[in-house]
C-alpha cells in the first residue's frame, strides 16, 4: 500500500460522490427523510452516536466502508487485538485493549502470554488502592493519606486528570491533585495547600527520564525531605514506570513501583497503573467498571459490521471531511462541565497519533491526515469561538457530547445545557437565510455528530474514551500511517536538553539557538 491511495477507484468515486452530495443542502437531506434520525444512529449500552446532521446519504457510508475494506481495516484491527507488531517504527505491539480484557483469551507478545502479567499488576493495584483508601498505608508520621499528587505529563497526566474530573461524583476519602507543567507555579500552589504527613506522590513516567516530570518530582521530594526528613520518601512516593533502575536512584522503594509496558503507548495508558491516582480517587470497583465500559466498546468494534460499527463510522466520517471536503479542524464540544478536559485529552490522542506525513511503507503522503483538534465545554464556547463555527470562512465539523441524566437534580440547568447543545447543532446545520442583511445570515451546511451518554458514570465514560481511541485507529489505517509512535515530539526535547546542558554547538542551527537561549535567560529589561 502506498500513496497510490488517492489514485484508487474508490477514492476517485468518493470524490465524484462528494460533488453530488454538496449540491444538496443539509436541510434538505434531513427534512426530506423521515427516518434519518433512526437510520443514522448507532447505540451501545448507554451510549448513542447520532450522525444524522452530516453531509451524507446512505451511499456515502457504503462507499466509505468500501474504502475501509480496500485499506484492510478488519485485518489491521485483528492484528492489533492479537498483539502483532503494528507500531513498526518502534517494533512494538499496541495492546492497550488487553489492559481491559476480562475474558480468558491469551495474548502473546514475543511468544509470551501477557495476560497473567496484567492480572498480577491489577491485583497489586487493587491491594494498594484498598490499603491507602482504608487508612492502612501510613505516612512517615504514622498518619493516613488524605492527598494524592499525580506527577506526570502527556498521557501520564491528561487521561487521569480528565477521568478524575469526569468521575468526580464517585470520589471519596481522598483529594487528588495533578502536576504536569515544568513551570513551577502549578506544583508550588499545590504544596502550599497540603500537609506532607498526609500526602502521597505518584510519579508516572514510563522511562523515568521525562524532563518535566523529574523536575517536579525532585522538587516535591526536596519539599518532603525538608519537612519530614529523607526517611519519609519511601512512605510518601510511589512510581508507575518501566525503568526500575532509575526509580531506585530517585529513592522510591522497588516494592512501590507499578509496571507499564512497552506495548502501551502513553496516550492509551489510562487503563493501566497509569490510572493509579484515578483508582485511588474513585476506588477500584469503579475503576474496574470503567475498564468494563471500554471492553464493551472493544467488543462492539471487533464484531459489528463496518456500516453499523460506531468507531468505524466515526473514523470514516473524519476521513470524509478531512480528505473530500478539505476541512482543516475538528471541534469537540462537551456539554458537561465534568468533561471540560476532554478536548485537551483528544488533542493528544488524535494529533499525536495521526499527525504524520509518512506512510507505513516510508513514503510521503499526498493527502491530508490529522485535523487540528480544539474545543471547549458548552455553553462557555458559545460565548467564545462559536461565532467562527457559524459564520467563519472555514467549515469545521463538530462533535457534540451530552449527558442525558441530571445527576445534580437541577432540571433548569440541565435542560438549558441540552437545549443549547441541540440548538447549536441545528444552527450549524440549517443556518439562517437573510438576503437583505448579510451580517445576520448564517450559511448552515455545517456538519456535526451527536454523542449521548445515558449517564456520566465509569462504565459509560470508559465506552466514550474507547470509542475515540478506535476512531483514531480507523483513520490511521485508512491513511496508512502509524498511529502509535511520535517521533516529532522528540526533536524539541533533544534540542532543549542540549541547551540546558550547555552542550557545544556544532551546527549553525545550534549556534543560533544557543545565542537565543542566552538572550532569553538575560533579557534586556529597561
Amino acid at each position: 500500500m502506498s500513496t497510490s491511495l488517492t489514485q484508487s477507484a474508490i477514492w476517485q468515486e468518493l470524490g465524484h460522490h462528494q460533488a453530488e452530495v454538496k449540491a444538496i443542502p443539509l436541510r434538505d437531506l434531513v427534512m426530506n427523510d423521515p427516518r434519518r434520525l433512526e437510520d443514522f444512529q448507532l447505540s451501545l449500552e448507554g451510549l448513542r452516536f447520532n450522525f444524522a446532521l452530516n453531509r451524507i446519504v446512505p451511499k456515502t457510508i457504503d462507499l466509505l466502508t468500501q474504502l475501509a475494506a480496500q485499506q484492510k481495516l478488519e485485518f489491521a484491527r485483528e492484528r492489533m487485538f492479537c498483539g502483532e507488531v503494528i507500531n513498526i517504527s518502534e517494533g512494538r505491539a499496541a495492546l492497550h485493549t488487553a489492559l481491559r480484557q476480562k475474558k480468558d483469551r491469551p495474548i502473546k507478545v514475543d511468544g509470551r502470554d501477557i495476560i497473567p502479567d496484567i492480572l498480577i499488576a491489577r491485583l497489586r493495584l487493587t491491594r494498594f488502592v484498598d490499603e491507602v483508601r482504608n487508612g492502612y498505608w501510613k505516612g512517615a508520621s504514622g498518619e493516613a493519606i488524605r492527598h494524592i499528587v499525580n506527577i506526570g505529563i502527556g498521557g501520564s497526566d491528561l487521561g487521569p486528570r480528565l477521568a478524575t474530573r469526569a468521575l468526580s461524583p464517585f470520589i471519596s476519602k481522598l483529594n487528588v491533585h495533578f502536576v504536569a507543567n515544568a513551570d513551577a507555579f502549578e506544583l508550588t500552589n499545590i504544596l502550599a495547600n497540603i500537609d506532607p504527613a498526609h500526602t502521597l506522590f505518584v510519579v508516572v513516567s514510563k522511562t523515568f527520564t521525562t524532563q518535566e516530570t523529574l523536575l517536579n518530582a525532585h522538587m516535591a521530594r526536596q519539599w518532603l525531605v525538608n519537612k519530614l526528613g529523607p526517611q519519609a520518601v519511601a512512605q510518601h512516593f510511589v512510581a508507575v514506570s518501566a525503568n526500575q533502575a532509575e526509580v531506585e536512584k530517585f529513592g522510591i522503594d522497588v516494592a512501590n513501583v507499578f509496571p507499564i509496558w512497552d506495548w502501551v503507548g502513553g496516550r492509551y495508558s489510562l487503563w493501566s497503573a497509569v490510572g493509579l491516582s484515578l483508582a485511588l480517587a474513585i476506588g477500584m470497583e469503579n475503576f474496574e467498571k470503567m475498564l468494563d465500559g471500554a471492553e464493551a466498546m472493544d467488543e462492539h468494534f471487533c464484531t459489528a459490521p463496518l456500516a453499523k460499527n460506531m468507531p468505524v463510522v466515526m473514523g470514516l466520517l473524519g476521513v470524509w471531511y478531512r480528505n473530500f471536503w478539505a476541512t482543516k479542524a475538528q471541534v469537540i464540544l462537551p456539554y458537561a462541565e465534568r468533561l471540560r478536559d476532554l478536548p485537551r485529552y483528544l488533542q493528544q490522542l488524535e494529533m499525536e497519533s495521526n499527525g504524520k506525513t509518512t506512510t507505513q511503507t516510508n513514503q510521503r503522503v499526498d493527502y491530508a491526515t490529522a485535523p487540528i483538534i480544539f474545543g471547549e465545554c458548552g455553553t462557555v464556547g458559545q460565548h467564545s469561538f462559536h461565532q467562527l463555527l457559524h459564520q467563519g470562512s472555514d467549515v469545521i465539523p463538530a462533535d457534540f457530547i451530552g449527558i442525558c441524566e441530571d445527576n445534580l437534580n437541577k432540571p433548569q440547568h440541565h435542560q438549558a445545557m441540552l437545549a443549547n447543545m441541540v440548538a447549536q447543532a441545528g444552527a450549524l446545520a440549517f443556518g439562517r437565510d437573510n438576503a437583505t442583511d448579510l451580517h445576520n445570515a448564517c450559511a448552515g451546511n455545517r456538519p456535526s455528530n451527536l454523542i449521548l451518554l445515558d449517564r456520566l458514570d465509569p462504565f459509560c465514560f470508559g465506552m466514550l474514551l474507547a470509542l475515540y481511541e478506535h476512531k483514531v485507529f480507523v483513520e490511521g489505517v485508512v491513511w496508512n500511517i502509524n498511529s502509535f509512535d511520535q517521533p516529532g515530539v522528540e526533536l524539541g526535547k533533544e534540542l532543549a536538553r542540549g541547551l540546558e546542558a550547555k552542550e557545544a554547538a556544532n551546527t549553525s542551527e545550534k549556534v543560533f539557538l544557543t545565542r537565543l537561549f542566552k538572550t532569553v535567560q538575560t533579557p534586556n529589561i529597561n
